[in-house]
């Protein structure tokens, strides 16, 4: 969706960024191919020489959105008590962001289905029919990484994956500098396998963190 209000800076949410990535992975295998390729992105990001950290959902109770519309008031989600409380503060202090998520079903997985609708509480909206909003999270320099995992040979067969990942961030002000859809690998783990994929995964990481040096 297109914003329809100026993105400006919000003081309360600015002034905690921090010169850090988060990586966010949302595959149910412990040990899968996604899990390999957000370390190798993450691991690039410290040999930047920049602090980082990896998140896997899979280990965290995170309900889906149910709508209450308590966030437009309270401007950080108070309708449902859950381990994204743990997680909103290292969003708003992250100035990058690494998603992956293998293919379910032609898209994201349910755990990352349900860590990005939580972020809707980062919007703010007018009282205005249809609402203008614009994000709280955007105007500060934010950037991010996408990547799939499909085990299909088809990009057909990936369906809204990276896109699922990718249009949410932006709209919430993210700088999508990267993605990284890998085709035609299953078996767990299997990618390291792959040089080709592990090259691209690590060089990814590596723009993420130059990207997000010019921010000092």
């Amino acid at each position: 969706m297109e914003t329809n209000l100026p993105r400006t800076r919000n003081p309360r949410n600015a002034k905690n960024l921090k010169l850090t990535v988060t990586g966010i992975g949302g595959s149910p295998r412990i040990g899968g191919n996604t899990d390999v390729l957000l370390q190798s992105m993450l691991a690039a990001v410290h040999n930047e020489q920049i602090p980082n950290r990896e998140i896997q959902l899979r280990d965290y109770h995170i309900s889906p959105c149910i709508g209450c519309e308590k966030c437009r008031k309270d401007q950080i989600c108070t309708g449902l008590q859950d381990d994204m409380q743990v997680l909103y503060p290292l969003i708003i202090e992250s100035a990058g962001l690494i998603l992956i998520s293998p293919t379910h079903h032609y898209n994201i997985t349910a755990w990352m289905k349900a860590f990005i609708d939580r972020m809707y509480c980062f919007y703010t909206f007018e009282d205005t029919q249809p609402r203008k909003w614009a994000s709280r999270l955007a105007g500060q320099g934010r950037k991010a990484v996408v990547g799939a995992v499909c085990e299909q040979e088809n990009p057909d067969d990936m369906g809204f994956t990276i896109e699922a990942m990718k249009r949410p961030l932006q709209s919430l002000g993210y700088e999508i500098i990267g993605e990284l859809p890998v085709f035609g690998i299953f078996d767990k783990g299997k990618v390291r396998r792959n040089q080709a994929v592990l090259s691209n995964s690590e060089q990814l990481g590596a723009k993420l963190a130059q990207a997000l040096k010019f921010l000092n």
